[in-house]
């Protein structure tokens, strides 16, 4: 319920419903936008395959009416094959939903004192089989070296995720073309205001320390140590 109820009140639900619409065939009986969102909610219950959703049919009182396994995978493999277009889609609606919150948290808001910082950082994801990019990491580990982008909530509260950046393992800590793509996606989900000038700051630690990277992130103003 702590999922469901925000989701549906901040209006994710329906942005991302409205931002999928293309996706749905006009006799479907589930919306894709629905069926995203049940992979999401999965995930946060600890799923890690498509298949997991099967733990949302078991309470429809809650989840509502949940779509089958064969549906959300042909739904996965449609927005994979749509590639950036279906990216766009989904993140202009996460965008939007992220405004209208911040807006309704008001004082609570990250940008309360009309500025916004946002932390760029890699982190390791390990992997115990031979998933999809997963290879040896600079740790001597296997799996991901992805980037994420959080932005701070300072004392009020953690990192509020707002991009990232899906790589192989052995994909380098300090690679600038990495670093401008998830800052330029990090800026995107802001509101308007805050993707160019210097109420935003974007900070990392010293692999974002290149001279690429202040040159090619949109003209913001970013501070690394």
């Amino acid at each position: 319920m702590l999922l469901v109820e925000p989701a549906r009140k901040a209006g994710l639900d329906t942005a991302i419903s409205a931002a999928l619409a293309p996706w749905r065939k006009p006799r479907a009986v589930h919306d894709p936008g629905k069926v995203l969102l049940d992979l999401a909610l999965a995930v946060a219950l600890g799923g890690d395959c498509l298949s997991d959703v099967a733990m949302l049919r078991s309470e429809p009182a809650l989840f509502g009416p949940g779509a089958s396994d064969p549906t959300v995978s042909r739904l996965v493999g449609a927005l994979a094959g749509a590639g950036s277009r279906a990216l766009a889609a989904i993140r202009g609606a996460r965008a939007e939903v992220r405004e209208h919150v911040w807006k309704l948290a008001q004082a609570d808001a990250p940008d309360a004192e009309r500025q916004v910082t946002v932390d760029i950082d890699g982190v390791l994801v390990l992997a115990h089989s031979e998933k999809q990019d997963a290879t040896a990491t600079w740790k001597r580990t296997f799996g991901h070296h992805p980037l994420v982008a959080f932005v701070d909530h300072e004392l009020a509260g953690c990192g509020e995720p707002v991009a990232g950046l899906l790589r192989p393992g052995n994909a380098g800590s300090n690679t600038a073309a990495d670093h401008i793509t998830t800052t330029r996606a990090a800026l995107a989900q802001l509101p308007k205001q805050y993707r160019r000038g210097r109420r935003t700051l974007i900070r990392t630690d010293s692999a974002g320390g290149t001279y690429g990277l202040p040159h090619g992130a949109g003209g913001c103003p970013t501070r690394s140590g």
